[in-house]
């Protein structure tokens, strides 16, 4: 008796199963038929009218037999997006092209059709996909566009059919999507730049060949972060400090831009201080490789875990696409990761939020000696509240004292303030306090 137990009870629950979806599927005029043909089955037979029953029977054989020709097509199709072009910027049209394809012996039937899409691309869009034969594709396409950056999911496509009489419906949803990727922004900023032009350009930074002699001419003091490897042992034990191997020119010219994206500088979720920061990041960087920068980008990968570093604008929009809040912590791995990058010298721009004494003054340290560092701090209480303008964030005032105290040239962000607004103040203040950047 303990043997066939297992058999039977999946097949009770199958029927179970069959019965529930069998009702799920009917419609408000086949739930109609259903009842009124249960009723005038029990009538007839109760009074023994067979004509009554008849009627009865075949109202509830016309649902059972719709169900079956609704189901009489797997609905499985092989689904292919594409979307035109794959990256667009924010506020850019694309168009999407869906093709289906029938791999199915039986013939399909004639189906609605809905891609479900994120309401930040628009209305979903509908269309019918006529019967196809084995082997078959049919193709449509639709515009899609977005105010908001990010990566964007283009489906599932879900379809429907109906049989002739519309007492049933069926609904699948096919599993397939795509992504679509939405760059920042990028916003004209003004002026011919800040200092040199174009990687090798002479810059501020000194040589130092008073110290160590034209032999040592490549060789710098240690920066945490250095590879231990490039450690040079004569000027080591000639100067008893720690020296490393300059394997560029110490004026070499670059542009390394850090971007400040945590929870705490700028809420839980995208917010205008972000939106505004990421904005600002992606037309520096577009500026700076305009004119011949050697860029690199440096901001923390969406999980925190780990700083992402762009060595172009091809790469760097894409990085900035996906930027996100990350935990307080992951400052601290962008800081370190702009530091290896910043050891040759150049421009350095840094977007952030308002920080603790302690990561404010390690963001200061990136400035090398004679070098221009260029800072945009961010009031996330004044941009998130921009009508109230007695609101501020003091860390953001402490950040930009601590960073003008070593040498920066600051401007903090304020409601309506512009970003190519914000770029013109900063670049004339340096040119007013004499930096060369």
């Amino acid at each position: 008796m303990a043997g066939p137990t297992p058999v039977h009870q999946p097949e009770t629950r199958k029927g179970a199963g069959h019965v529930a979806n069998f009702f799920s599927s009917l419609t408000t005029r086949g739930r109609f038929f259903v009842s009124l043909g249960i009723a005038l089955l029990i009538t007839g037979l109760g009074l023994g009218m067979t004509d009554l029953t008849r009627i009865g029977v075949l109202l509830l054989a016309l649902p059972v037999l719709a169900t079956l020709l609704t189901r009489r097509h797997p609905l499985a199709f092989a689904i292919s997006r594409s979307p035109v072009p794959s990256q667009v910027q924010v506020d850019e049209p694309a168009t999407v092209t869906v093709s289906i394809v029938n791999p199915s012996r039986t013939r399909s039937p004639v189906l609605s059709a809905e891609e479900l899409l994120d309401y930040s691309l628009g209305d979903q869009p509908r269309w019918v996909i006529p019967a196809l034969r084995r082997g078959q594709r049919h193709t449509v396409s639709y515009p899609v566009r977005s105010h908001v950056r990010g990566r964007h999911q283009l489906g599932p496509l879900a379809l429907g059919v109906a049989d002739p009489f519309g007492l049933t419906t069926r609904q699948v949803a096919l599993q397939t999507s795509t992504d679509l990727l939405v760059l920042p922004r990028v916003v004209p900023l003004p002026g011919a730049g800040v200092g040199a032009r174009g990687v090798g350009a002479e810059g501020g930074i000194p040589h130092m060949v008073a110290l160590h002699g034209e032999d040592d001419v490549s060789v710098r003091d240690y920066r945490d972060g250095d590879d231990l490897r490039r450690v040079h042992w004569p000027a080591t034990a000639r100067t008893g400090t720690l020296m490393v191997r300059q394997e560029d020119r110490p004026a070499m010219r670059r542009a390394v831009i850090l971007l400040d994206s945590r929870e705490e500088a700028h809420g839980p979720t995208t917010s205008r201080s972000l939106e505004w920061a990421v904005t600002m990041a992606a037309s520096v960087a577009a500026h700076c490789e305009h004119l011949g920068y050697a860029l690199h980008l440096v901001t923390a990968s969406p999980g925190g875990d780990a700083p992402h570093e762009s060595t172009s604008l091809a790469e760097s929009l894409p990085t900035l696409a996906d930027v996100a809040p990350v935990p307080a912590a992951a400052l601290t791995g962008v800081v370190h990761g702009a530091g290896g990058a910043v050891v040759a010298g150049g421009l350095v721009v840094a977007i952030v939020g308002g920080c603790s004494d302690d990561d404010a003054r390690a963001i200061a340290a990136l400035r090398s000696l004679g070098s221009p560092a260029l800072a945009v701090v961010v009031d996330r209480t004044t941009m998130s509240a921009p009508t109230q303008p007695g609101l501020s964030d003091d860390r953001a005032s402490a950040t930009a004292e601590v960073l003008r105290s070593a040498g920066w040239t600051v401007t903090v962000v304020r409601p309506g303030t512009t970003w190519a607004g914000a770029w013109a103040e900063l670049t004339s203040a340096a040119s007013l306090s004499g930096v060369r950047p």
